[in-house]
């Protein structure tokens, strides 16, 4: 496959949240929460950087910020869905050969995140679809079912492998590192376009795992081995984590 060399960061975003209602526009210091991911994005240097949402709030807080957002159908069943609705607004001619999802509740994601996932992409010339995983330290994340795990064989000395699978459960088996997923993705646009419109997989339902629908139609990931999960914000007590995070910033 070419390597990829014109990327577009979409950042999906929408009001509804069953634990934390109006998430996009909580406060953190002053700003949305999706105004300080958008900082994360532009800090990351790949491309352009697009929220793709859901309401016109969103949207308005975007561009009070100077930054770039588009409408979405509001009932898209995933963030991909969205992400990909957005790419077809904004480049019908396919300009960009790769497109970064970047989840919109990932205030504090580290911009040298985004830069090593488009990297591993760009770098396995098999892979349709890059996602950055971390080795677990904390033994209680083992068996968090919260905590999802991507089953990867790093060879000696490497820093990407193909991604074999991802479950909610402590896998594989045996000695050894487990590896903490990241939700966050660089897709090839076809490898994108191809997977939006695949039905729900059998795994994928089974383990509620969107990326299952991937592998289980023969799509490659590459996994990046990454030092830091970003923190996700859920609920209150995320945002008031993310809050004394980025006040060192």
């Amino acid at each position: 496959m070419p390597v990829p060399a014109n990327p577009i960061v979409l950042i999906p975003a929408r009001m509804a949240s069953t634990r934390l209602p109006g998430k996009p526009l909580a406060d953190i210091h002053g700003r949305p929460m999706i105004v300080h991911v958008l900082d994360r994005a532009r800090e990351a240097d790949l491309g352009p950087v697009v929220v793709a949402c859901a309401e016109t709030e969103i949207a308005a807080a975007v561009r009070d910020a100077g930054g770039r957002a588009v409408l979405t159908t509001p009932d898209h069943p995933s963030g991909s869905d969205r992400v990909f609705e957005a790419l077809s607004l904004l480049d019908p001619d396919g300009r960009h050969d790769v497109v970064v999802n970047l989840q919109g509740d990932l205030p504090t994601v580290d911009a040298g995140l985004l830069r090593r996932t488009v990297a591993a992409l760009a770098g396995d010339a098999t892979s349709d679809i890059a996602t950055p995983v971390v080795p677990i330290g904390d033994p209680d994340e083992r068996a968090d079912p919260n905590v999802v795990k991507a089953v990867v064989g790093f060879p000696e000395g490497a820093e990407t492998a193909p991604a074999l699978y991802f479950s909610r459960a402590p896998v594989p088996w045996g000695g050894g590192d487990l590896y903490h997923h990241v939700g966050l993705y660089a897709y090839r646009r076809a490898a994108l376009e191809r997977f939006v419109g695949l039905p729900p997989g059998v795994l994928e339902r089974r383990e509620r795992l969107e990326q299952l629908r991937a592998l289980e139609n023969g799509l490659r990931i590459v996994a990046a081995r990454v030092d830091t999960v970003p923190l996700g914000v859920d609920t209150p007590a995320d945002l008031e984590r993310a809050r004394a995070l980025l006040v060192r910033r």
